[in-house]
This record gives C-alpha cells, structure tokens and sequence, in this order.
C-alpha cells in the first residue's frame, strides 16, 4: 500500500512538474505572439477545461471496468456454485469465500475461473456417462418391450438432467445392469427356442428361414441390421412353433413306419443285399428311435416318406427284371469260367435264349438261375480235374514258343556279332534247344495223361471244342514231316559239299567267286565239264513245302468262334537254305552244328 502510494505521488509530481514547464513554455510563446491577457486567461481556461474532461473519461472507465469485473466474479460464483449442486460436489469451496481478504478484483477472478472450467469439463463428462447409460436403458427397454427406443427421448433425458452426482449414476448404473441381466435370460430363452426350431425344420426338411421370419424377422440370421427381438409376443410365437413342429414330426414318424414295414418284406422277399439297401440305411435306423431322439436333418422330410414309397412301388416292379440280370450275371460267370479252361458252355442257356425266355414269361427266371447255376458247379469241378492236364498244355506251347523264336534266330546272321544283348540271346537260344529236345516227351506225357483222363471220366477230353488226342496227334505228325524235310535238306547239303570237293580235285585249286559264277546258269543250277547239270536248291525256296505245326492255339484260331480267340501261335515252317562253307551259321535248330561253323551255346 504504501509502496503504492508513494508510486502513484511520483508520478503525480513529475506529471506536475512537466504541466509546469509546458505552462511557461506555452506562456512564453503567448508573449512573443503578443496575445492579450485576456485571450491568454481564456486558452488557459480552455485548456484546465479539457483537461477535466480527459481525467473524468478515464475515471469513468475505470468505474465501468471495476463494475464488469465484479459482475464477472458474481456470474463465477454462481455458476460455480450450481455445477457443484449439480455434480453434488459438496466437498469443493469457492476460493472467492475462502479467500476473502483479497482487495484485487482481477485477482479474485484469476482465482474463480480455474475451477469453473474443470467442473465444466467434469460435467460434460459426468453427462456423457449418464447419456451411455441411459441408452443403454432406453434400448434395453425398448427390446424387451417390443417397441424399441428413440433418440428424441435420449436428447430429452440429456439436456433436461439437473442431478449429475455420483450417487444418481450409481443408481442408474444398478438399472442398466438388472435389464442387461433380464435381457440375456431372455435372449438365451429365444436362443434355445430358436435352436429348437432349427433342428425341427431340418428333420422335417421345412424352411427354417421363413419360419423363424413369420415370428419375427430380427430371428434369422441373415436379417442384417436388426436386433434380436426378446419381446413377449417373441417368446410366445416360437413357443407355439414348436408345439406345431413337434406335432408334425409325430404324424410323419407314424406314416414313415407304415410305408416302411411293406418295404422290409419286399426286402426279406428279395433277399436285397447290404449294398441294395445302403440308400436307405438312414431310413431303417431312424425308425429304431424314439421321437425326442431323432435330430438327424431330413430324416421325415416329405422326399423321404415319398422315397420309401417309390422304392416299395420300384421292387415291386423290379422283382422279374432282377431275377432276370442275376440271369444274365451267372451266365457270364459260366461263360468265363469256361474261358480260361477252354471248354464250351451249353447253349441251351446261352444269354440270348435266356433274355428271351424270360422277356415271353414262359420260363420261370427262378428254374433258369438254379439250372444255370449247377452247370457253374459242374464246370468248376472239370476245371479242377482238368487243372494238371492244362497246366502241361502250357509248358508245352511254351516250348512251341521257344521253338518259333529259336528258328528265327537261327537266321539272324549276325547273331553272333558282339552286339547289345547278344549274350542273352545266346543264353535264351541254349535254354530254348534244352527245351525244344523235351517236346517230344512232353506231347507223349500229355497224350497219356489225356488218355487217361479220357478213361477215367468216360468222355473226350475237348479244348475248345476240338479234342486234344486229335491236336496232339496232328501235332507229331506235322513234327515228323518237318524233321524228315530237315533231313532231305542236310543230305543235299553234303551232296552239294560233295560236289563242290570234285571240282576242287578236276581244277586243282577252290574256284573264286568270280569263277563259280560261271558255272552257274540263269536257272539256279550248275554245270560241271561233262555238261550235265545238277539241281540246286534256291536258298530262299527250300523248306517252302514244310508242313505247319499244329498246336492248341492254331485250332483256337480256326474252329473257337464262341469266345473269338484269334490267335496264330502255331509254329511257323523254317526256311532251310544251302549255306556256303564260308558260312558259320547252324543249319538246324535241334541238330548238332556242322563242322566249320561255331559250336551251338
């Protein structure tokens, strides 16, 4: 205070002092200028005039800024004191109260203004909590209620609230959670209904989406957007659908089994098997359960029921047509059975006598299955009797094999040339002589063995419908007349060698290429110093007249219609050729070789 006043006396003296000194300055000037005495007292009054004037406009500034301020203070005050009535903070004092020995208005303003802004902030706070609160509430309300809530009365509950205290959200906190507690009882209640209903729909095949949608359209799930509805009437509609739905399912269980006792005896009649019935698997095991056990999706659906009836109505029709393939079925199992062991079937129950019989109803389907189906048993045991027989028949067409494969390689001229694989055909041609000697035996063996079987069974022994003794006796024959055609060739062969040898001993030394040439005429024979003319087989020609051999497989191929078996495995006629001396290449395919050419491996 008293530095301020001494300040405020300061510059009350030095504002004085410089009036002072203007003053005289200004008087001095008058003088000069000349001005009356008069005329100076009325500019001096003039001047102290406005001078008042200024000094009074800013005293009444001064009263009008202490008055804004005190009335700034007062609005403070009571805002403060009705945010602190409103948020019920009861424990916050005004620093204006508190504070009462402060002389500076804008001190005590400085001081107010702090805490109206933060109980401002915590009011927009506290009426944010209690806005989510209470739409919580109003949309809580509005499910259960069935209407829903509108934000009109939100914006109303918001602006209107004058009690913002702790204790008021508290309560309202309490409400939110006992309706968010009914609210999930019922929501779980509407769940299980729902749940219900779906498996219902599913077992009855009936369109769940539009049944839920009928009750309400928030209870599908693709109904996007759209709140669960927990209403009463809710509860109550998915209530009465499961009454109907259950009652549904009732009446379609007690038809499903009236339908199904018919097909089971269809079933027992036919003998259907496990495969036949697999379709309806579903159907029979169903009907082992109780109702509330039946969950399985659409096993009562319309189609179902529709399924079984068909089916009873199908077997009844299918009876003759099925008697009919198990027919045709066993027939061809005669007929392969009789394939691989070379026989024929009877042609009393060939297929297309069968389908025809029993397409004109004049044969009962039943007395050809079981005819068909001794012949089967009488077949399979010819098959086991003529098992050892068959068994050499195939070592011996295998030596057939080897034999045709020896012949042909016993005119590959480069045979033993050091080629790829050259030591393997040379080991397979060394088998294949050991083999070929064993044909003789082995077709004596079988002609015993079929003899016997012949006695024993007192009937021919047929492969393919040919008799084998025939086969195998054609066979030797054909055999003998080759080794005989063989025969004619070597010894034609040492007369030519022979002939050959004189001509050496007349001219003295082994004619040249170009010399032997010269004996040769256009015809292929040659001619020695007393003109006549010995025949000499062409190479390519000998052998041409050499009888084919016969084996199983050539009959198949001729006579075996039935199972079209056309096969030509038979031995094909070796081409015997006059070889030159030079030659090294074995003349015959079981004989030993001559004696300029390599020993046979």
């Amino acid at each position: 205070m008293m530095t301020a006043a001494f300040g405020s006396d300061s510059i009350s003296f030095h504002t004085s002092n410089t009036c002072n000194t203007l003053l005289k300055e200004l008087q001095q000037l008058w003088t000069e200028i000349g001005e009356t005495q008069s005329d100076k007292d009325r500019m001096l009054m003039e001047l102290e005039r406005e001078c008042l004037e200024v000094y009074r406009r800013k005293v009444d500034e001064a009263a009008n800024a202490k008055a804004c301020l005190h009335q700034s203070i007062a609005s403070l005050e009571a805002e403060v004191a009705m945010l602190i009535a409103t948020l019920g903070e009861i424990n916050i004092n005004s620093p204006v109260q508190s504070d009462k020995k402060a002389q500076s208005l804008k001190g005590k303003l400085a001081s107010v203004r702090p805490l109206a802004e933060d109980l401002k902030l915590k009011k927009e706070e506290r009426m944010k909590q209690f806005a989510d609160i209470k739409s919580q509430i109003e949309k809580i309300s509005g499910e259960i209620s069935g209407y829903g809530s509108t934000a009109s009365s939100i914006s109303a509950l918001t602006m209107e609230e004058q009690d913002l205290s702790v204790r008021k959200l508290t309560e309202h906190q309490s409400k939110l959670r006992v309706l968010q507690k009914e609210k999930s009882e019922r929501l779980q209640k509407v769940m299980d209904y729902v749940n219900e209903v779906h498996t219902l729909c599913g077992v009855l095949s009936i369109d769940f989406s539009q049944t839920v949608s009928d009750i309400h359209p928030s209870l599908h799930g693709s109904s996007m957007g759209l709140v669960t509805n927990i209403s009463d009437s809710t509860l109550e509609g998915l209530d009465q659908a499961v009454l109907k739905l259950k009652t549904e399912k009732k009446f379609r269980l007690q038809k499903l089994k009236d339908v199904s006792g018919s097909l089971f005896e269809l079933w027992n009649l036919m003998d259907t098997s496990k495969e036949d019935k697999a379709s309806l698997l579903r159907i029979t095991s169903v009907l082992g359960l109780s109702e509330s056990e039946i969950v399985q999706p659409g096993a009562l659906s319309p189609e179902i029921v529709q399924q079984v009836s068909a089916e009873v109505e199908r077997l009844t029709k299918l009876k003759t047509s099925r008697l009919k393939e198990l027919v045709l079925k066993k027939r061809s199992e005669l007929e392969d059975i009789c394939c691989k062991i070379h026989i024929q079937p009877d042609q009393s129950t060939a297929a297309e006598k069968t389908s025809a019989l029993i397409d004109s109803g004049l044969v009962d389907p039943s007395e050809l299955l079981a005819n068909i189906e001794a012949q089967i048993c009488k077949v399979k045991d010819e098959a086991l009797s003529r098992k050892e027989i068959m068994e050499k028949i195939d070592r011996w067409l295998s030596a057939c094999d080897e034999e045709k494969w020896l012949e042909d390689y016993n005119l590959d001229h480069n045979r033993y040339s050091a080629g790829r694989g050259a030591h393997i055909n040379l080991k397979r041609a060394e088998r294949a002589r050991i083999m070929i000697n064993k044909i003789p035996g082995v077709v004596d063996n079988l002609i015993s063995r079929t003899l016997a079987w012949e006695k024993e069974k007192q009937k021919l022994f047929l492969y393919d419908g040919v008799r084998l003794v025939s086969i195998l006796e054609d066979y030797k024959q054909a055999r003998r007349l080759k080794e005989e055609e063989k025969k004619r060739a070597r010894d034609q062969k040492k007369l030519q060698d022979m002939l050959h040898t004189e001509i050496e001993s007349i001219y003295g030394s082994k004619p040249s290429p170009r010399r032997s040439n010269s004996f040769r005429n256009q015809n292929g024979h040659r001619a020695y110093g007393n003109g006549s003319v010995t025949p000499s087989p062409r190479r390519n020609s000998v052998g041409a007249a050499t009888p084919e051999l016969l084996t199983p497989r050539s009959y198949s191929g001729r006579q075996n219609g039935y199972f079209k078996e056309m096969r030509r495995l038979s031995t094909a006629p070796l081409n015997f050729v006059a070889i030159p001396k030079e030659d090294t290449i074995s003349f015959s395919s079981i004989g030993g070789s001559e004696p300029e050419s390599p020993p046979q491996v």
